[in-house]
């Protein structure tokens, strides 16, 4: 799957391509940034949910601004739902369209698979992504296993059409 955007491309990539796999990294440093009190107040402590298993992946998107990777998003089973996880745009890319179109793809992609909806999980202290889900469609739902316990967290579905 390809998706183009004035400036770039969203391709559908290996889990365990390099450019999927630094943009996860970059992820993970820049959210033990914005939790570390929450972090350090339970050290080591993430819900089982919060880890990907390659195994569990369905798909993996990742824009791309020429050759430079600047977005990445994925797909994965959870029981018998369809799961959003690990949706980032580098810093550099951010507010020209780039998550928009990951979605996009995402949710191509989930429609493809059969899925009836996509569900989400993101934290309180992304308000940027809030707004993008609710912008684009995605409307709040109880908090659901295995992020239960994350009291913190802010949960949405969207309906796949088609």
């Amino acid at each position: 799957m390809t998706m183009d955007n004035a400036t770039f491309t969203v391709r559908s990539l290996a889990y365990d391509h390099p450019a999927a796999e630094a943009l996860r990294a970059a992820m993970q440093e820049e959210m033990s940034r914005r939790y570390a009190d929450r972090l350090a107040a339970d050290p080591g402590h993430l819900p089982a949910g919060m880890a990907v298993r390659a195994e569990s992946v369905l798909f993996t998107g990742i824009a791309f601004d020429a050759e430079r990777p600047v977005g990445h998003v994925l797909l994965r089973r959870l029981g018998d739902e369809v799961e959003l996880k690990r949706m980032y745009v580098a810093p550099s890319h951010r507010g020209g369209g780039v998550a928009r179109s990951l979605l996009a793809a995402a949710e191509e992609a989930a429609g493809a698979l059969g899925a009836r909806r996509v569900i989400l999980q993101t934290g309180d202290r992304q308000p940027d992504a809030i707004r993008l889900y609710e912008r684009e469609g995605y409307t709040r739902i109880p908090i659901f296993p295995p992020y239960t316990s994350m009291t913190h967290s802010t949960c949405f579905e969207k309906r796949i059409v088609g």
